[in-house]
């Protein structure tokens, strides 16, 4: 049996889908399984043992424009699968799922794609599975008829091989991070948009006071694209951190955060990275709602501040961005303070 499964768009979505993708695994543990996904997702599902092959699906590349999609679909097309689980909600997925002439398209009816589907799986009512999203990806799996049953996990975890963890040191520590420090990751940006992102001012002064009291190295993560966020962290710290902002690929920021102790940041795909390697996090909540998107981790605490316009779910804020100038460094600082205390204790 060959499954082509399509896989989510962002980072954070992908690591919750993954116990939807392990239970596609062990149902048909001798089925040959691809998952087409966006580079950066398959970067990301890269070494976790759910697929035979990750195909990358690059819409601002190589499968630009129609010609771009007819192109991955021949490509499909060839490889003659039998059944494709979608679970990217867009139209899109089931149109190439079509045109890859797969007989058997399984997925949420949603986005007008229904008829391109063979199985269109009538979308969970309100109350009818719990909010997190984990449940959403995992109850696919069910109605598809792959499960019997959603099973909970309380942890979402990624796999880093030992040589992956080992370049991630060398490299750390060629970038100014101390061997005997402790390390925490600051991840102030957040590819959603602006309105999830916390005031740099207020990651300073936390980063400032952490630093100082644990004699702690400080380590801003974020692409090219985040570069003046962490630049704006960077000049009002006392001490300068170590910056790796456009210096790394999202495929190596799990092992990069395995070598770290602690994760502060926004509602973002770091920080559901760093939570599936282990790391404790705080997590500031703003415009979206963590009893859908949280960690799955039971080492986070979540500060959020909720106005009556939260959650909105917006990009960006179109009044004031209260529900992220509400919370003030004090609380971020009082929540990271427990974890800290239990990681210098491991490492007395």
């Amino acid at each position: 049996m060959k499954i082509l499964i399509r896989a989510t768009n962002w980072v954070g979505d992908a690591i919750m889908a993954l116990p939807a993708l392990r239970a596609v695994r062990k149902r048909f543990p001798d089925a040959e399984i691809a998952i087409v996904a966006r580079p950066y997702v398959a970067d990301i599902y890269r070494d976790q043992r759910i697929g035979d092959q990750l195909i990358a699906y690059d819409p601002n590349g190589s499968h630009a424009g129609f010609s771009g999609r007819e192109r991955l679909a021949a490509e499909l097309r060839a490889k003659k699968f039998n059944v494709a689980l979608l679970l990217q909600n867009a139209f899109d997925a089931a149109w190439l799922a079509w045109r890859a002439k797969i007989p058997e398209r399984i997925g949420y009816a949603r986005d007008g794609r229904s008829f391109l589907l063979t199985k269109a799986v009538p979308l969970p009512q309100p109350g009818e599975i719990p909010p997190h999203e984990k449940y959403y990806y995992l109850e696919l799996v069910r109605r598809a008829g792959w499960v019997d049953s959603v099973q909970d996990e309380t942890f979402i975890g990624l796999n880093v091989s030992k040589e992956k963890r080992q370049s991630a040191e060398e490299f750390l520590c060629r970038s100014g991070v101390r061997k005997v420090a402790l390390r925490i990751a600051i991840g102030a940006g957040a590819s959603y948009g602006s309105a999830k992102c916390w005031p740099p001012s207020r990651f300073a002064e936390v980063a400032n006071r952490l630093r100082s009291e644990a004699d702690a190295d400080v380590i801003l993560f974020g692409t090219a694209a985040e570069a003046s966020v962490s630049t704006a962290i960077a000049v009002e710290m006392r001490t300068p951190p170590v910056d790796l902002t456009g210096r790394t690929a999202i495929a190596d920021l799990p092992a990069l955060l395995s070598q770290c102790h602690f994760f502060i940041g926004n509602d973002s795909g770091a920080m559901h990275v760093a939570a599936a390697v282990g790391l404790p996090v705080v997590a500031v909540f703003g415009p979206t709602d963590p009893f859908g998107t949280e960690p799955v981790t039971p080492r986070c605490s979540i500060v959020q501040q909720k106005p009556y316009c939260s959650p909105c779910f917006l990009r960006r804020c179109p009044t004031d961005h209260r529900c992220m100038t509400a919370i003030t460094a004090d609380m971020v600082e009082e929540a990271a303070r427990p974890w800290l205390s239990s990681i210098q204790v491991q490492r007395a």
